[in-house]
């Protein structure tokens, strides 16, 4: 009897990839950054000449989505992302400032391992790929099971099309033989510098404990607030949009919608006219039997599926051309299962008598879906951005604007991404789009720009501005005594 241990040949393939990986990225290293963008831009110009077949690749193999959207997804890295990197400068000097004397060099962090989930397989390993390969590091991927055969063909499209340029053999490469323990495995590797998580939040502990450097992008629905000032048209029309594109498999789309009572009438009746179905109790229960799990956690087989598919399996009908459905709730509890992460084209609905009430609501919500990152209003109102804006537990703020489109940079002058920034759950604290500068560390080189003397004069002229003005001032510090005291520091 022949018996093979994936655990063993997993992590035996995960320490030869990132030994492998070192040795790519050593040379990659040395790379200006004219031969890595036109390597860059090789590789994505071989994608968009198979983008069509990728995206239709990716329903078929997860079974999520649908193909129009994922294509239209391929395109914006193709052609918005990678437009928004040319003459980006990555490695080796990447700024001068000759009037202050410093310099800026971008170092490449090293080797990165990095996971993407099932539901943008094409996109997110692209737009890993450009980003890594951009700024001079390499990638190592462990694709995930439920799309395997579709991140596979991805990224071996890029790697011919990369070695035609010049890419070091190894530089991007991935996991054959996958497993828990093969991934845990490669995020440990003491070649591995860096980690990259998009869309797989069991494995962010994992990451995390690895105490390395991590770009993690999580939940990033939240909620979206329609405030009485707003264009109610238009904001039901986003937001409709917003999560059935894909059929909801986005992260970045909506969650929830919480709704001013002066307003609620009109934006049913909005919702109502564009495809939106109000669930009852009975209706809501039957989906979320289906939908969930016991554990709590989405049916792998219902993510993605639309509107209408998802009342079928649940047993009970809609209107032909229903896109969205909703369930009215008035509370929020992290037990309750429609304020769990949704994959698909569904809304819980809230409304508030009046502003505080709402935004209260809407913090509530932000807190409990842990991961959330992104808060949505749609609103006339400066001030209301403003007040929002400023609460500790908002990320980032979209304005009138679809979710999914705004998040990526498309309807938004974010930099365009299929990545939201990690914020409090990766190791960076930003809410911007990643960039292929948050691939790489800053040097700093600084000549100096006065003399020793001249800096004391400077804090002698600064004492003594500071002295006339504090008249009833009645002790002085001497800049000679604290030239003095520096020089004797230095002379130690």
């Amino acid at each position: 009897m022949k018996i093979i241990d994936n655990d063993l040949l997993s992590i035996q393939e995960s320490r030869i990839l990132a030994e492998n990986a070192r040795e790519a990225q050593e040379k990659l290293a040395l790379f200006p950054q004219e031969k890595l963008d036109a390597i860059v831009e090789r590789m994505a110009e071989e994608i968009e000449a198979h983008a069509r077949e990728l995206a239709e690749m990716s329903c078929e193999e997860t079974g999520y989505g649908n193909p129009d959207d994922k294509y239209l997804k391929d395109m914006f890295i193709c052609r918005e992302v990678l437009d928004s990197m040319r003459g980006l400068k990555c490695v080796g000097v990447i700024d001068r400032d000759t009037a202050k004397g410093t310099t800026d060099y971008g170092i490449p962090i090293g080797v990165f391992a990095a996971m993407c989930a099932a539901t943008s397989p094409v996109s997110t390993t692209v737009f890993y790929t450009l980003l890594a390969i951009k700024s001079g590091n390499a990638i190592i991927f462990s694709p995930h099971p439920r799309a395997k055969e579709t991140i596979t063909r991805t990224l071996d499209i890029m790697i011919k099309a990369g070695e035609g340029y010049g890419l070091p053999e190894c530089a991007v490469s991935y996991l054959r033989t996958i497993s828990k323990a093969g991934t845990i495995e490669l995020m440990n590797h003491k070649d591995v510098s860096a980690i990259m998580i998009s869309g797989v939040p069991h494995l962010r502990k994992a990451a995390v404990d690895t105490g390395k450097y991590l770009l993690f992008s999580g939940t990033g629905n939240g909620p979206a607030f329609i405030e009485a000032s707003a264009d109610v048209d238009k904001a039901v029309s986003d937001i409709i949009f917003s999560k059935t594109f894909d059929n909801g498999v986005v992260s970045g789309a909506e969650q929830a919608v919480v709704v001013d009572a002066g307003i609620d009438e009109k934006v049913r009746k909005t919702f109502a006219s564009q495809g939106g179905y109000f669930m009852d109790s009975d209706e809501a229960k039957k989906l979320s039997r289906v939908f969930y799990r016991r554990d709590g956690s989405p049916d792998p087989e219902t993510i993605g599926k639309t509107a209408e598919e998802l009342a079928g399996i649940a047993g009970f009908k809609v209107p032909e051309g229903t896109k969205i459905l909703l369930s009215e709730k008035k509370f929020v509890f992290r037990e309750q299962e429609y304020e769990k992460e949704r994959l698909s084209p569904i809304l819980t609905y809230y409304v508030e008598k009046d502003w505080e009430h709402a935004c209260e609501k809407i913090i509530k919500l932000l807190v409990e879906e842990e991961q959330a990152s992104t808060l949505i209003l749609h609103s006339s109102d400066r001030t209301a951005v403003e007040k929002l804006a400023s609460n500790e537990a908002v990320q980032r703020v979209l304005v009138n604007t679809p979710a999914v489109l705004g998040n990526m940079g498309f309807t938004t002058s974010l930099v365009p991404a299929m990545t939201l920034g990690s914020g409090r759950y990766g190791c960076e604290m930003t809410g911007d789009n990643i960039s292929p500068l948050r691939l790489v560390y800053i040097r700093k080189v600084a000549y100096g720009v006065r003399t020793f003397e001249e800096a004391a004069s400077r804090l002698k002229a600064g004492k003594q501005e500071s002295s006339d003005s504090s008249a009833d001032r009645k002790t002085d510090i001497n800049a000679e005594a604290i030239r003095e005291m520096l020089l004797q520091m230095l002379n130690k």
